[in-house]
């Protein structure tokens, strides 16, 4: 008997999920998006025209802005709605999801406020549920088009774990299991503060030793900062840390990275989210992450640096400044 999977959420990692899920057999393939018109549209044309172009959706994936039709009958929930919206989205439709089953999470980010990771908001509007953290270097533009990666499935759980890396897994997107929930959603919302700074330094072109120097650092600043909130070391250096740091850090498909490059050319910030396409989580995490490790007394340079740049004015040269005048130290 097929196994139905509804996913919620309608941009470009949802639609790129919906095409690893559709190449199962055995399962059947559900997605929300919020508005009907954009629903008609990815229906008639099988495609997410805006978020991610050229992209067939397959026809086995059902859309609808029904959210009550799409999570009827399913057996396991696949959350694809930014940090920013997914409590609200939730406490909206708690009522329909009132059944006890599995989640999987693609978000990566942390609420504003509560500094909550995506499992914990989660388990807070809908009660304690069993979560899963699929996480890694994952762009969706590349997953969409079969081309080969890797993730993690974290979740304290290595039953649950190994249920999703069974669902997930393709010859062509390979799901490793960890039990470290709690690195692996920091990581995956650490990350992208980091790809701000990075976009930064290509927006000034300050080269590959600037950049590399500060990829290296930060990973520091993401490890630090795990460790401090109960996470295991050695899930910074995996494909939910080092892994997606990179590819964030590097892609010109990241959105983080993007919004750190048009800093760096003297773009302001209002205008450069006002003309984006999706969401980067890195702004909304650097808020988050910064105000936590400054009263937590966790030393993050790079993150303070990026916070100030976004939210105080700062601007970027004088954040570089900072970062390079620096009492000299030893390597940690």
């Amino acid at each position: 008997m097929a196994t139905k999977v509804a996913i919620l959420g309608g941009g470009a990692m949802a639609t790129a999920i919906s095409a690893v899920l559709a190449e199962k057999p055995d399962v059947d393939i559900s997605l929300w998006t919020r508005s009907p018109e954009v629903a008609r549209e990815m229906t008639d044309l099988r495609e997410n025209k805006r978020l991610l172009p050229g992209i067939r959706i397959p026809s086995r994936v059902e859309i609808s802005a029904d959210f009550e039709k799409v999570v009827a009958g399913s057996e396991l929930l696949v959350v694809a709605i930014p940090s920013a919206f997914l409590r609200s989205t939730l406490d909206e439709y708690k009522n329909v999801l009132t059944e006890d089953r599995p989640v999987v999470s693609v978000v990566k980010g942390l609420e504003n406020g509560t500094f909550l990771r995506p499992s914990e908001i989660i388990s807070d509007v809908l009660g304690q549920r069993a979560v899963v953290s699929l996480s890694g270097p994952s762009h969706a533009e590349e997953v969409a088009r079969r081309l080969p990666a890797s993730v993690v499935a974290g979740c304290g759980d290595l039953t649950l774990a190994k249920r999703g890396q069974s669902l997930f897994s393709t010859d062509r997107f390979r799901v490793y299991t960890n039990l470290d929930l709690i690195g692996v959603e920091l990581g995956g919302a650490l990350k992208n503060v980091i790809a701000i700074a990075a976009g930064i330094c290509d927006g000034f072109q300050y080269g590959d030793n600037a950049k590399s120097a500060l990829i290296t650092r930060g990973q520091v600043e993401m490890t630090r900062f795990g460790l401090a909130f109960g996470a295991e070391s050695k899930t910074f250096y995996g494909l939910s840390g080092m892994g997606d740091l990179m590819t964030t850090c590097f892609s010109k498909f990241s959105r983080n990275r993007m919004v750190g490059h048009l800093l760096g050319e003297g773009k302001s910030l209002e205008a450069i989210l006002t003309n984006m396409k999706g969401v980067a989580e890195g702004v909304t995490s650097a808020r988050a992450v910064s105000e936590v490790a400054e009263k937590q007394g966790i030393d993050m340079p790079i993150t303070r640096e990026v916070y100030n740049v976004l939210f105080h004015g700062k601007t970027p040269e004088a954040a570089t400044d900072s970062l390079m005048s620096r009492p000299i130290q030893s390597e940690d």
